[in-house]
């Protein structure tokens, strides 16, 4: 049996008079290769101390505390427990504060995914707002306090539990302002045409499952070969050429043709993949 890990918060999820005793758990784990940074005459592990500026002593976490800077080299300190006590709604729940469709939110605005569970004592009233949640095919807009800042979230629905995204403020979203922009260009109806025919070659259903992170496999390959011993040969990098100017229109059309020859073969393999199926089916 898998254990769980330790929940990252506990609370609850509050909209109107209702409260709903709640933890947080991370929803996404990250795969990417850890590495270390070494010593490339022996090997040996680069560590980073935490080294006072004034006195030049290293300092154990039990001695270091929080503090801002409000001008050069002056600051206020504050203990974890004078920022437990900020007195906001969102400091120990998931506070709702309204209902919206999850479509006139950008994704430009979510930040990190959480699993929300229910304790016990509140799995009632849990199941309660998922069922009414999914008939009305809303996301809730919440603000929630943890790990020294206050968030503004969205919560919704995910294979029969509930899902917290943290978000962005509004005032943290930086206005994209690039002068490349502001210079006009024309463009024809027929290269519109020809990147539409391009989108609608390329159209199909979002399936996670057939995305691979290659850049990772062929890495851990790597690592193996060399964990073997196996002698690497890197190819020198080709030198960079000037950027060439392209058509625009014979790449469209060169796109377009290469989509619909991609298209037919996944067709293909796709209809031979489910006739094999229906054989062993038949068959067993």
């Amino acid at each position: 049996m898998l254990r769980m890990p330790r929940p990252l918060w506990k609370g609850a999820i509050t909209f109107g008079l209702i409260s709903i005793p709640v933890r947080l758990y991370g929803a996404v784990k990250e795969k990417s290769m850890k590495f270390h940074l070494l010593h490339e005459e022996d090997k040996g592990r680069i560590k980073y101390e935490r080294k006072c500026t004034k006195c030049g002593k290293e300092v154990s976490w039990d001695d270091i505390i929080k503090g801002y800077e409000f001008s050069k080299d002056h600051y206020v300190t504050f203990t974890d427990e004078e920022m437990d006590s900020i007195d906001v709604d969102s400091v120990k729940a998931i506070d709702v504060e309204a209902f919206v469709p999850l479509e006139q939110i950008d994704p430009i605005y979510f930040n990190k995914t959480y699993y929300v569970v229910p304790d016990a004592a509140g799995l009632k009233a849990y199941r309660l707002l998922l069922d009414a949640l999914e008939a009305e095919g809303q996301v809730g807009v919440a603000k929630v306090a943890f790990r020294d800042k206050e968030h503004l979230a969205t919560i919704r629905l995910k294979d029969d539990v509930f899902v917290l995204e943290t978000m962005h403020w509004p005032d943290e979203i930086q206005e994209p302002a690039f002068e490349e922009l502001d210079k006009t260009v024309k463009i024809k109806d027929t290269e519109v045409k020809m990147a539409r025919q391009l989108i609608q070659q390329l159209t199909d259903d979002f399936r996670p499952q057939e995305f691979k992170d290659l850049y990772r496999e062929r890495l851990e390959e790597l690592a193996e070969k060399k964990i073997e011993g196996e002698e690497i040969a890197v190819a020198a990098e080709p030198e960079e050429e000037p950027t060439k100017v392209v058509d625009l229109m014979e790449a469209l059309k060169a796109s377009v043709a290469d989509a619909k020859k991609r298209k037919t073969a996944s067709g293909s393999r796709k209809k031979t993949a489910t006739k094999t199926t229906r054989r062993k089916a038949s068959a067993s």
